[in-house]
């Protein structure tokens, strides 16, 4: 079974809040089509995003609950599935996605992981998210609000977001530069991480068959 991870978080003033949900699963059910066998469940869309609660419309359930909502989940499905794929698409649920699979690791559990994120993208609301969103939904994407933020490194400002949060470091909530987005890229950054994504789950697959 593959689980969608994402968030509900300020995304700029131009995506919508679901932005890394949606992300999540186009990538999920990329990887799943046509595979026997293998089900896409579901989207997980509460994710551990405390360092945007600075922004309204932002809920966050925080890194231990959602790594008991993973573990539970994942003992739970193994009636049904011999393997379990995150597919997390929020860089903020990392921590939760990797105490889980230790956990479920140590009890036996054949769990691995996916992170979607694009070489050379910039990290949040940026021309990565924006050009996938123009591709999955570009009614969703207001173009006319899209407007650069802190286009810093995300290695540069790691420490300062995990201490003060986003606002303090990029106002309107961005990080990276929007403009020059497209659907074209988007479809391309799709396609590359669905092609990662299989590989991963290939893998996993395959120690199911051992």
């Amino acid at each position: 079974m593959i689980v969608p991870l994402g968030s509900l978080e300020q995304h700029g003033p131009h995506l919508p809040l679901d932005t890394d949900t949606r992300i999540a699963v186009a990538v999920a059910r990329g990887a799943g089509a046509g595979r026997e066998g293998v089900s896409v469940a579901p989207p997980i869309a509460f994710g551990a995003s405390g360092e945007h609660a600075g922004f309204p419309g932002t809920v966050s359930i925080g890194t231990a609950a959602l790594t008991q909502v993973l573990v539970e989940l994942a003992r739970d499905a193994s009636r049904d599935w011999g393997a379990l794929l995150f597919v997390n698409a929020h860089g903020g649920n990392r921590d939760a996605v990797e105490d889980a699979l230790v956990r479920l690791e140590r009890e036996g559990s054949r769990c691995a992981a996916f992170s979607v994120s694009p070489r050379d993208g910039d990290a949040h609301a940026g021309r990565t998210e924006t050009s996938l969103l123009l591709y999955l939904d570009p009614a969703a994407v207001r173009g006319d609000q899209a407007e650069p933020g802190e286009t810093r490194p995300i290695d540069d400002l790691i420490d300062r977001l995990r201490t003060d949060g986003v606002r303090p470091v990029s106002p309107n909530g961005v990080l990276g530069d929007p403009t020059g987005a497209s659907a074209d890229e988007g479809r391309r950054l799709l396609e590359e991480s669905i092609a990662e994504c299989t590989a991963t789950l290939d893998a996993l697959l395959e120690t199911v068959h051992v």
